[in-house]
């Protein structure tokens, strides 16, 4: 079975209050490098069950959740990713009812992402969009019109067993106009419920464009296909609109980060007890 390697690295996921479901979305892993901390990332409205902006409940059952259920690649010998996933379900809070998830160093609640630190064994695949290399990145230059696309679940459907959906749209404003105290943009592209926390991405088969060691635009022909990953999808702006919030990757490095000094200064706290395990 051939599977294009964006598509392993979107994850479905599940909320749930107790045994109820209460809802599903997509999260995904991100990374420095190869080597460096690895954590999972989603929409911070997947995780509190409310609306972002208004705080209303999302859930028919008026219920938030307080579990996520996350189906990761499972890794057995000789096997090809994509036939078997391993279910994980961990806690949303801890004894003391504190969250968790990690929530933006900067932009804390306003921003709409979110990180969940695990600790890693041997019986998951691990694919994570890796900031500071060129494996996910070919520096693209990207203009308003040009395609994206949105690899997650929508409605909570998949294309094979767990693997996600690729809906495909187009960059609905330049990309320079990203503000840091709010760093999303637009995207034209009919996306559904359940595709909250896709990773969102440039893929392209043969040519595009980048800058060269002088400064200069350029048009590459590539031999193998290439994407740049651009971030993560929130949702639509509103109901009767298919404009959707995306919050660029720039924020993920700042989320990373806070994830990582989490995770570090817990595991070296006295008597440190955290329940994220895989």
């Amino acid at each position: 079975m051939r599977i294009e390697i964006p598509t392993t690295k979107s994850l479905y996921i599940e909320m749930y209050f107790g045994e109820t479901k209460l809802s599903s979305g997509t999260a995904t892993l991100i990374s420095k490098d190869r080597s460096s901390h690895l954590t999972l990332v989603t929409n911070r409205h997947n995780v509190t069950g409310r609306h972002q902006e208004t705080g209303d409940c999302l859930s028919k059952y008026a219920a938030v959740p307080d579990a996520i259920v996350i189906h990761f690649h499972k890794n057995i010998e000789n096997e090809e990713v994509g036939h078997n996933w391993l279910q994980v379900r961990l806690p949303l809070y801890r004894d003391d009812g504190s969250p968790f998830w990690i929530e933006h160093p900067r932009l804390g609640d306003k921003a709409d992402i979110v990180a969940l630190n695990l600790n890693w064994g041997n019986d998951v695949h691990k694919y994570p969009y890796y900031l500071e290399t060129e494996l996910d990145s070919a520096n693209m230059v990207l203009s308003p019109a040009e395609t994206v696309s949105v690899i997650g679940f929508p409605f909570g459907l998949t294309s094979y067993g767990k693997l996600p959906i690729w809906a495909t749209g187009f960059l609905a404003q330049e990309l320079s106009l990203i503000d840091k105290d709010n760093p999303v943009f637009l995207i034209d592209c009919r996306t559904r419920q359940g595709q909250s926390g896709s990773p969102v991405i440039a893929f392209r088969a043969s040519t595009y464009r980048t800058i060269d060691s002088e400064g200069q635009e350029v048009t590459k022909l590539s031999g193998t296909k290439v994407w740049e990953f651009l971030g993560i999808y929130s949702g639509r702006v509103n109901l009767q609109s298919d404009l959707g919030i995306v919050w660029h990757v720039s924020a993920l490095h700042e989320l990373l980060q806070a994830a990582e000094d989490d995770y570090v200064s817990r595991k070296e706290a006295p008597n440190s007890s955290e329940k994220e395990n895989v």
